[in-house]
């Protein structure tokens, strides 16, 4: 089985295991206590603080370790609004965000108050300006994550972070997929990270306030990691993971040429290969192991399982693996096709030879699950009785791609100029169609109310 989902959770680090071995028969004990074994646990635990603070370029007092990247998130976002609420109550965030940033920006409006939500470009890029265009004087906190867990672009954190400061904002960064790579650059304020994304065990979170920060921690206060992640530390993954970030980061620059490479042949590779296929992120500014395409006329769903059935493990953007059926937030901020959304995360040490394996397989793959679902291979529909320079295509009740692969049957049947309306109640539609016309080079006219879901217009061009 090739395991081509890292950028979810990376397989545990042949250094993390051991770490995590030998710290459970030496780190077991109270941290806090005086005693030996409460001693040992104590060196150990600041042992690791200062291997993680070191990666993430901060002071040991920096940074504490929180039982999740999510919860470093929450806690960050929570203490540096609560610090800064005399400013006000105005968060700037991403549209590309992390869930977990995301979410709490819906509570804060939902307790009253505001957040500005910056767009990305086609390629999934903030622009500096757009984040300054964005701060007010009741701004209290911006976040950005250094690089996208979809596609892999890598924010312009540093500039962004001079544009905050020159504000007196502070920059919380979101570096879960970033920082087992290197140090994130820049004058942030706030860092977040998470162990499992680097090879380390999950239940562990980084959290970083620089000195300086206003900040405080919100609910009961506890005496551990400086009253900003209560509970009892669970010093064998910690230590496990401070010991993985640094093996990975040792092995960093000569991992990420190799990775590169095997992306770069995928993302040359598979538009040859697999016809209507849009390749999606930054193509020279994004991490090094991770590649994303969407296919038309795919089900995402489907395109998994048959993958998985020939020993691939992927992950994707696709509504149609949602149990909400919505597409993905990220894909839908950058314009993006979403439907047979495919996303390649390679872990450390992938061989070629399974890169070139799925290669192989990728095409059939493809053209089976199109098969399946019925995509076109001709310009004939029936059952359209409508003027020849004006069909409707009723997709209503049907889920990504059948309303595309319904458009893409019939925009023959029209000539040049003639319009196709497209009916569908399926939320991925007002993304996929508009997408599919850019690929196709057919002008999407917009989209209009009807009496159930929406119309999607198409003007044939060729």
């Amino acid at each position: 089985m090739s395991y081509f989902d890292a950028a979810s959770a990376a397989p545990l680090h042949p250094v993390a295991r051991q770490a995590l071995t030998a710290a459970l028969d030496e780190g077991w004990a109270d941290p806090a206590r005086l005693y030996r074994e409460g001693r040992r646990a104590r060196l150990l635990l600041d042992a690791a603080r200062e291997a993680a603070a070191e990666a993430a370029g901060c002071r040991p007092d920096e940074l504490v370790f929180t039982s999740s990247g999510t919860r470093a998130v929450h806690s960050g976002i929570e203490g540096a609004l609560a610090g800064r609420r005399r400013m006000g109550r105005h968060l700037i965030v991403s549209a590309v965000e992390h869930s977990s940033v995301l979410h709490w920006a819906e509570i804060l409006e939902a307790d009253g108050g505001t957040v500005t939500r910056v767009p990305v470009s086609r390629a999934g890029a903030v622009t500096p300006g757009a984040y300054e265009a964005a701060l007010r004087p009741d701004t209290a906190l911006a976040c950005l994550q250094s690089a996208n867990h979809e596609v892999g672009t890598v924010q312009p954190v540093a500039a962004v972070a001079d544009v905050c400061r020159a504000a007196g904002v502070p920059l919380l960064v979101d570096a879960a997929q970033s920082l087992g790579w290197g140090p994130v650059e820049g004058d942030w304020s706030v860092l977040t990270a998470s162990a499992h994304k680097w090879g380390g065990p999950s239940g562990v979170g980084l959290l970083v306030v620089r000195k300086g920060v206003r900040f405080a921690p919100q609910g009961p206060l506890d005496e551990r990691e400086s009253g900003r992640a209560a509970g009892f530390e669970n010093i064998p993954a910690i230590v496990a993971a401070a010991a993985s970030l640094r093996a990975v980061r040792a092995e960093a620059a000569e991992q990420a040429v190799r990775l590169r490479e095997l992306t770069e042949r995928i993302r040359a590779r598979v538009p040859q290969l697999v016809p209507d296929v849009e390749v999606v992120g930054d193509p020279a500014g994004r991490l090094p192991g991770i590649v994303t395409f969407s296919c038309l006329y795919v089900d995402g769903e489907s395109l998994l399982h048959e993958l998985d059935r020939a020993g691939f493990s992927v992950s994707s953007g696709s509504s149609c693996t949602s149990s909400t059926l919505t597409p993905s937030h990220v894909l839908k901020a950058m314009g993006v096709l979403s439907e047979g959304n495919i996303r390649v995360s390679l872990p450390y040490a992938t061989p070629a030879e399974e890169v070139e394996r799925f290669l192989s397989v990728l095409p059939g793959v493809v053209a089976a699950v199109r098969e399946k679902l019925g995509a076109p291979s001709s310009r004939t529909v029936a059952g359209v009785d409508t003027p020849d320079d004006a069909l409707v295509v009723d997709a209503l009740g049907k889920r990504c791609p059948i309303p595309v692969i319904e458009l893409a049957k019939v925009i023959g049947d029209v000539p040049v100029g003639g319009t196709v309306r497209v009916l569908s109640d399926d939320e991925a539609a007002r993304l996929d169609i508009p997408a599919w016309c850019e690929m196709r080079e057919q002008e999407y006219v917009g989209e209009e109310p009807a009496e159930r879901g929406s119309a999607y217009v198409v003007r044939r061009r060729s």
